[in-house]
């Protein structure tokens, strides 16, 4: 790379995929393909987003869930792949009490909503928050519209 006439000097690269390239999206997919072998739950993945979920209805399958995040951390420390656990969350959605999990020994954090993809996810499965946030940036875009055309 040359900033100002100056050249920055080489480095080589342990893991990652190229940005800004058309084929960087396809390279990542391929790249974490493998993410979900050897876990008992679903995974979902989207671009650098993962999802893990597991029916939990027994001690046993709270150890299998345990067992997945462990097989995530393994898969992640192999590929240099790191999770970002402060980003990680726990969402229950359940009516009696819940058990805690980790990454790599660190505790995840228990969120009541979280959103996903633009759509807002609570625990009791409601919408009413979504709804809501749609409404209040309906109102916004007509009163920006309202304020800016002459009537």
């Amino acid at each position: 790379m040359v900033l100002n006439g100056q050249y920055s000097g080489w480095s080589d690269v342990l893991s990652g995929v190229p940005q800004a390239l058309v084929l960087g999206p396809l390279l990542f997919v391929i790249f974490i393909n493998d993410i979900d072998g050897g876990i008992a739950g679903k995974i979902l993945k989207f671009a650098d987003d993962t999802k893990s979920f597991y029916k939990v209805w027994s001690a046993n399958d709270i150890d299998s869930l345990r067992n997945d995040l462990n097989n995530l951390v393994s898969w992640s420390k192999e590929w240099l792949m790191l999770f970002n656990v402060e980003k990680c969350k726990v969402m229950h959605i359940c009516y009696n009490s819940c058990a805690e999990y980790d990454m790599d020994g660190n505790k995840l954090e228990t969120a009541t909503e979280k959103k996903d993809l633009g759509v807002k996810v609570s625990d009791n499965l409601k919408w009413d928050k979504q709804c809501s946030e749609a409404v209040i940036k309906a109102n916004k875009i007509l009163g920006m519209n309202m304020n800016t055309f002459i009537r």
